[in-house]
């Protein structure tokens, strides 16, 4: 009777976690569909703010604005933790600290990528993630890319590469810089959403964990960085109050932007994460002319058009192989609930048999 029960137990226990894994992923898709909102009107913000300051108010320190960016963005959630809006999780700094470093670094290296090449050479090297990103997690992470899913990527790159990409001048220095810059950033778009995962963190606690260690490399680097690019001193530059406007909404803003991309890796990959920044671009493209009035040509609108084209594709194979996956989750699912439920059964008709002919031995007796 205790085996019996202990069986029936497991297999209520079993339908329930899947019921509960049923009712709990129009909730995770929502979760999903917020963050994506939330990194494209954030990043699409931001562009547009540090456009403004860089272009039109003459303050050209990406880098360095970037370490105060992470410095806010750890300042504010520092300030949550403390009012208990999230639990902070104790976890191996070691391999945090470095996934913060190397993210600092990446983000130099493109910085140092775009000072030494053309606009055009810096856009294919943004272009070159992706499918960087897909080569390093089939050969370490052993993920199966399906065809149509390669598919769908390469007509978004043609587009994002049609509507971007300018005059391609190649140079010594700043390809070797550009593909530092690939590796770097690829690896820690990865490590950002495998740490989630292994360690068993969130992607504000992550966040949380390694902002101190991006912001100390680049609050270092960052000043050096931007005078060797730019020839100007942060420190001797001359802050009006409208440039300090700007910083802090730029600051402001970062703390979304920073928040909503360890989100969206963590909740779906860094592909995804690429595929949207590449909507990012083609916003960013039709706010510049709508909104500022930078030049735009019919070869802009035509890769506008087939990269969201292949934005389409790519949702549209996405949305259909999870499903896929989930319909052979659940199918499997059922068969180990049904083998389970089987041995019960027999266990049942044995003790009735056994209760039978006991009854019928007493009665005799």
């Amino acid at each position: 009777m205790l085996v019996r029960s202990m069986s029936s137990l497991r297999s209520y226990l079993f339908a329930g976690i899947i019921l509960r894994e049923m009712g709990e992923m129009p909730s995770f898709q929502l979760g999903v569909i917020g963050a994506l909102f939330l990194s494209v009107a954030s990043s699409v913000s931001i562009v547009i703010c540090n456009k403004a300051l860089m272009s039109n108010l003459g303050f050209p320190f990406a880098t360095t604005l970037t370490s105060w960016h992470l410095m806010v963005t750890f300042c504010t959630l520092h300030a949550a933790q403390r009012l208990n809006l999230f639990e902070s999780k104790s976890i191996d700094m070691k391999p945090v600290m470095l996934f913060g470093i190397l993210n600092g670094v990446s983000i130099g290296l493109l910085n140092l990528s775009l000072g030494f090449n053309s606009i055009g050479f810096y856009q294919m090297t943004k272009l070159a993630i992706i499918p960087f990103t897909v080569l390093l997690e089939t050969l370490f992470l052993k993920k199966q890319f399906s065809q149509k899913i390669k598919l769908s990527l390469f007509v978004l790159l043609v587009g994002v590469g049609i509507a971007s990409v300018t005059d391609l001048q190649l140079n010594f220095v700043g390809t070797i810089l550009s593909l530092l810059a690939i590796i770097t950033t690829c690896v820690g778009q990865i490590l950002t959403s495998t740490i989630q995962k292994r360690l068993n963190v969130s992607s504000t606690q992550l966040l949380y964990q390694s902002a101190p260690f991006q912001a100390a490399i680049l609050f270092v680097s960052g000043p050096l960085v931007d005078q060797f690019l730019t020839r100007k001193n942060v420190f001797a530059y001359k802050y009006s109050s409208l440039v300090l406007a700007f910083i802090i909404l730029s600051c402001i803003i970062s703390v979304s932007v920073n928040f909503s991309t360890f989100m969206v890796i963590g909740k779906t990959s860094p592909v995804t994460y690429q595929v949207l920044g590449h909507l990012k671009t083609c916003l960013v493209l039709g706010f510049g002319y709508t909104l500022l009035h930078d030049p735009f040509t019919m070869r802009n609108i035509i890769g506008i058009l087939v990269a969201i084209f292949g934005m389409g594709l790519y949702s549209y194979f996405c949305v259909q192989e999870n499903k896929k996956k989930q319909s052979v989750d659940l199918s499997l699912a059922s068969q180990m609930k049904d083998k389970d439920s089987t041995p019960i059964l027999g266990m049942q008709d044995k003790e009735i048999s056994h209760d039978a002919k006991k009854s019928t031995k007493d009665s005799l007796v």
